[in-house]
């Protein structure tokens, strides 16, 4: 008698009986619940990555456009400064006249 199996049975199982009971064992589960937890980590990790790639694009575009920003008014401000700088038509009346 095979001495696995308990006093009381009268014979040993069957060979299907033995690979059903083997494909149940704590071993393949933990061993299914590893390859679940391996692909969770790897959606999680996609996840961050993609999370990532999109708030370093934010940024990015958010300095380029902040110093395209900059920049116009910058240049609306030079330009408002030269216009105070002109001399006026008077003093132009008065250089173009002597000459």
């Amino acid at each position: 008698m095979n001495g696995s199996w308990a006093a009381g049975t009268a014979a040993p199982p069957g060979p299907e009986l033995e690979r059903a009971l083997r494909c149940c064992t704590a071993a393949s589960v933990v061993t299914d619940g590893a390859a679940a937890d391996e692909r969770s980590l790897y959606i999680m990790r996609v996840v961050q990555i993609a999370v990532m790639c999109v708030l370093a694009l934010t940024v990015v575009f958010g300095i380029f456009f902040l110093g395209c920003n900059l920049l116009i008014k910058s240049e609306g401000m030079i330009n408002f400064l030269v216009k105070d700088r002109r001399p006026s038509k008077e003093v132009e009346a008065v250089v173009v006249g002597p000459y």
